[in-house]
C-alpha cells in the first residue's frame, strides 16, 4: 500500500493539475495490474480496491502538505512536495511522512524527529485505507456468524426448520404473509418440507419448494430427480430446493437437462440469505461511514 505514495508524488512532479482518474490509470500501469485486479471491488461493492488505495495515498500526501487539490477531483504538487522529490527518497512511507506535523496529526501520532529514537515506534500506523480495514473486519465477523447460523439450523428440529424456510421466503418477497405462506407449504415430512408457496403476494403463480435438513450428507441426484418428477406431475416449471448441506454435481446437472428452473440453495447460501434478510440474527452495532459532500461546498464563495 505504501509503495503507492512515491509514484503518485512523482506523477504530479511537473506542477500541473492532474485528475485523480488519470493518476489511478497511471499507477495501475506502473504496478502492471491486470484488468481483474483493477476491477476488484470492496465487499460492500461501493469502491474499487485499487482506486480506494490510491485515494488513501492521496489523503496521506495531502495531510503531509506534499500535494494539494486545486479543484474537485484534481491533484497538484506543492513546493514542499517538490522539495521532497529533489531529495530523491528511495521510498515514501508512513515513517517518512511522520516528519510532517500535518500527517502526524492526521493519523493521531506524535511527530518522528529522527529515525532510531524511541519515537520511531510511533510510525507503526495503519497501512491500508481505514474503510478497507473496516470492511475486512466486518467480513470476518460475518463469516463467523454464518458458520454459527448454519450450525444452529442444522441442529434445529424439523418444525423449526419449516418455520425458518417460510419466514425466509416471505422476507424475500414470496408467499404474502407468514400465515398464508405457512398454509401453502403444508406439513413437514421426513426431516424437511415439501409444498408450494405463492410466487407473489397476489398468488398469480406458485413455486414448489423442497427442503432437506441434513447435517453431513450431500444431496445427490435421486432427491432432485424425485423433485423434478413431482414438478412434472403438477405441470410446474419452477422450484426451490433448499438443504442445510451441499448438492453433488450430478444433482444440479439434472435440472439443466429438463428445461425447468430450479434454484438450489445449499447450507452456505441459506445462512447467507438468513444474514441478509435478518432471520435468526439481530443488529448489535451500526456504524455509518460518512464522507465530505463536495457538492455542498462547490458554490460557496467564502
Amino acid at each position: 500500500m505504501q509503495d503507492i505514495q512515491l509514484p503518485l508524488l512523482k506523477f504530479v512532479a511537473d506542477k500541473e493539475e492532474h485528475s485523480i482518474r488519470s493518476a489511478i490509470d497511471h499507477l495501475a500501469r506502473i504496478f502492471n495490474l491486470s484488468e481483474e485486479e483493477k476491477k476488484k471491488i470492496l465487499p460492500s461493492r461501493t469502491y474499487r480496491v485499487f482506486d480506494n488505495r490510491v485515494g488513501w495515498a492521496q489523503s496521506q500526501l495531502k495531510a503531509a502538505g506534499l500535494i494539494q487539490s486545486p479543484k474537485r477531483g484534481y491533484l497538484r504538487i506543492t513546493e514542499r512536495g517538490a522539495t521532497v522529490l529533489k531529495q530523491e527518497p528511495p521510498r515514501i512511507d508512513n515513517e517518512f511522512l511522520l516528519q510532517f506535523d500535518g500527517f502526524a496529526k492526521f493519523i493521531g501520532r506524535t511527530k518522528v524527529a529522527k529515525k532510531g529514537t524511541s519515537a520511531d515506534t510511533e510510525s507503526n500506523v495503519i497501512d491500508r485505507p481505514p474503510q478497507e480495514t473496516i470492511e475486512e473486519s466486518y467480513q470476518r465477523i460475518k463469516e463467523k456468524l454464518i458458520e454459527e447460523l448454519l450450525d444452529k439450523v442444522t441442529k434445529s428440529p424439523p418444525d423449526f426448520f419449516e418455520k425458518l424456510v417460510v419466514e425466509l421466503l416471505v422476507k424475500m418477497g414470496y408467499g404474502g404473509s407468514v400465515e398464508d405462506a405457512g398454509e401453502a407449504v403444508g406439513k413437514s415430512g421426513d426431516g424437511g418440507i415439501d409444498g408450494v408457496i405463492k410466487e407473489d403476494r397476489l398468488g398469480l403463480g406458485v413455486i414448489y419448494v423442497q427442503a432437506k435438513r441434513y447435517k453431513d450428507a450431500t444431496v445427490g441426484s435421486k432427491p432432485v430427480r424425485d423433485f423434478l418428477g413431482a414438478l412434472d406431475i403438477k405441470g410446474a416449471t419452477k422450484g426451490v430446493f433448499i438443504t442445510t448441506s451441499t448438492f453433488s454435481n450430478s444433482a444440479t446437472e439434472n435440472e439443466s437437462r429438463t428445461g425447468k428452473k430450479i434454484v438450489f440453495i445449499d447450507g452456505r447460501k441459506l445462512a447467507e440469505l438468513m444474514f441478509e434478510y435478518d432471520i435468526g440474527v439481530t443488529s448489535e452495532s451500526i456504524y455509518k461511514i460518512k464522507k465530505i459532500d463536495s457538492d455542498y461546498f462547490e458554490d460557496w464563495d467564502g
